[in-house]
């Protein structure tokens, strides 16, 4: 073999190997990286849209949510879209920006980060992510009535939980026959079903269990604006671990909106459980 021929073969190995490393290098795809945006003005389907930063924002309207078509998408700020995550689409606010959206038919209220933009469907206010609308209470729904208002951050807004506590029916008064002699003594309420129920389990959305009791302490720190928050020590198999929860709460559906808000700042672990 001629030394000429022998140099087009090494030339043509190198240009292949170049070329199969460019494509992969081409393939794969990077991590996200989002970006602060007010944006400028933009139209789609006929319609111009015009972002501002807006500390007051408030207002009301439809809220429609998205989920799979969309998981694993970049949003239009370059994040990637997680329908389980507590995230919104809107046409107007900063990405990203933080809002708390009530459901007007039924009062619960979650802090959402607006990451994308969205909705373009007729007259809706924001897109919520599917998780988003199963804690809102209107996923089967599909569209709800909410209010919109922005917010400083994932802490926003979010104020004491004031529970209203039920009050117990006053004691009647019976009259009764005691040797001929009449007599009126206190009537205790009858205690109905519900009553035993609801004292016979606690409901508590838990935060996690942490094996260091100086990390359990700081989620305590964290999160205990939401609620009432409690450190409960159990031993597991002879090991000592520290719960963190936060309750108790009287219904499933406030402790619904309680995990929504540990969400929405960051514990994914965190879960409704009930104790008997």
């Amino acid at each position: 073999m001629t030394l000429f021929r022998k140099l087009l073969i090494i030339i043509f190995c190198t240009t292949l190997a170049a070329c199969s490393s460019a494509n992969r290098i081409f393939e794969s795809s990077g991590p996200p990286n989002p970006t602060y945006k007010v944006g400028k003005p933009y139209k789609v389907a006929g319609k111009t849209y015009r972002p501002e930063a807006n500390p007051r924002y408030d207002r009301t309207g439809l809220a429609s949510w998205y989920g799979s078509k969309f998981h694993g998408r970049k949003t239009a700020n370059g994040d990637v879209f997680n329908m389980n995550a507590l995230t919104a689409a809107h046409t107007t606010l900063p990405m990203p920006s933080h809002v708390r959206v009530t459901n007007l038919d039924n009062g619960r209220w979650l802090i959402l980060l607006v990451n994308d933009r969205g909705p373009f469907v007729g007259d809706r206010l924001i897109d919520v992510s599917r998780r988003a609308a199963q804690l809102l209470g209107f996923e089967k729904k599909g569209v709800t009535r909410v209010r919109v208002q922005a917010v400083n951050g994932p802490r926003g807004g979010l104020p004491m939980q004031r529970q209203a506590q039920r009050k117990s029916p006053p004691h009647k008064k019976a009259v009764v026959v005691v040797n001929n002699v009449q007599k009126t003594v206190n009537e205790k309420p009858l205690r109905t079903n519900d009553d035993v129920n609801a004292t016979s389990k606690k409901i508590y959305v838990q935060v996690g269990a942490y094996s260091d009791e100086r990390n359990a302490k700081k989620i305590v720190g964290a999160v205990h604006h939401i609620s009432d928050t409690k450190i409960d020590t159990v031993d597991i198999n002879g090991r000592n671990l520290y719960r963190v929860r936060v309750g108790p709460h009287p219904t499933v559906e406030l402790a619904e909106i309680i995990l929504g808000r540990l969400l929405s700042l960051g514990h994914n672990t965190a879960r409704i459980i009930r104790d008997y």
